[in-house]
């Protein structure tokens, strides 16, 4: 708590777009379009696996919804603050509000590392271990594996705020980023942050390089099983049911390691902020894009779900 008592700073300024001048009010009508984009696919994504039996019992999909519920999540920790922002020109933000956007949004962003990592361990076994699939993964261990990721990106969200709430901020109250997240704290703030660095350091390894490791390990045994298919038609359908999720993987992760795995390095701000727009402005809205266009299954509810309602509204018009 003493940390606490010698902050002096109340509110902090986000100075990321503070440079565009009267283009914050065309950047607030991109953000929010990409903002709605996001929360209309991903709402889609979910719906429809809630709503489709079939798709609802299958592992992969289950995973899927979870994975659509969390970039609703920590798209919405962000978004809304920077749009009110962008719309008032007042770019600020107090420091409890800042530590609550940071908690929500590192829970997320920690959530969804160790899901794309169980995620891949569901394709190796749908992959290599095709016959023990439905016992491997049965609705007991889906259901432990979500509690899972959930339960990591609490600790670890509540570990990296409980650090950063002891922390005196006396000095420069700028914030150069569109939105709290522990980097730019750290740079803020007046107390010795090096332990704060070296547990974010160990930390963003345990949940980006270990995950990492994991989900090259496991397409690597994939990409073994596959090549040993005789048939073309095989393993093009093998590698089909791979590659959303490899790509969402990729987009997510590389962006990712940008910004978190390099805290003792300087690098440029202008740099980070665009990284950190793809990571999470960006992600997010083409994550349920991916799916829709390169999963068969999913168009195929996607169809009968749009059918359904064409029916129920002509049946609606019907009765008019």
């Amino acid at each position: 708590m003493e940390g606490w008592n010698q902050s002096h700073i109340t509110e902090f300024t986000f100075i990321a777009f503070s440079s565009l001048g009267k283009y914050q009010c065309s950047l607030f009508w991109v953000i929010l379009i990409v903002y709605m984009t996001t929360l209309s696919g991903n709402l889609m994504i979910f719906s429809i696996i809630c709503i489709d039996f079939h798709l609802h019992e299958m592992p992969m999909y289950f995973f899927l919804a979870n994975l659509s519920f969390l970039d609703i999540c920590y798209t919405t920790a962000i978004m809304p603050k920077t749009l009110a922002n962008l719309w008032t020109r007042t770019n600020t933000i107090s420091h409890g509000g800042c530590l609550v956007q940071m908690f929500f949004f590192v829970l997320c962003t920690g959530a969804e590392c160790i899901l794309l990592t169980l995620m891949a361990y569901d394709r190796y076994v749908a992959v290599c271990q095709p016959l023990r699939y439905t016992t491997m993964l049965n609705q007991r261990v889906c259901v432990l594996i979500a509690v899972s990721s959930w339960t990591g990106g609490i600790l670890n969200s509540l570990l990296h705020t409980t650090m950063t709430a002891c922390l005196s901020f006396c000095g420069p109250h700028e914030i150069q980023h569109y939105f709290c997240d522990v980097p730019p704290l750290l740079h803020l703030s007046c107390s010795d942050t090096y332990t704060n660095n070296v547990l974010l350091f160990i930390i963003n390894i345990f949940f980006g390089l270990g995950p990492s490791i994991c989900i090259i390990t496991s397409y690597a045994g994939i990409i073994s099983a596959v090549l040993r298919i005789q048939s073309s038609v095989g393993r093009n359908k093998a590698f089909s049911t791979c590659s959303s999720h490899l790509t969402v993987v990729i987009l997510f992760y590389a962006s990712g390691f940008f910004i978190y795995l390099n805290p003792f390095l300087s690098s440029s701000r202008s740099t980070d902020i665009v990284a950190s727009v793809f990571y999470s402005i960006v992600t997010p809205m083409i994550n349920p894009m991916i799916y829709c266009f390169r999963n068969k299954e999913v168009k195929e509810a996607l169809r009968k779900a749009m059918q359904k309602r064409h029916c129920l509204r002509a049946a609606f018009s019907g009765c008019l």
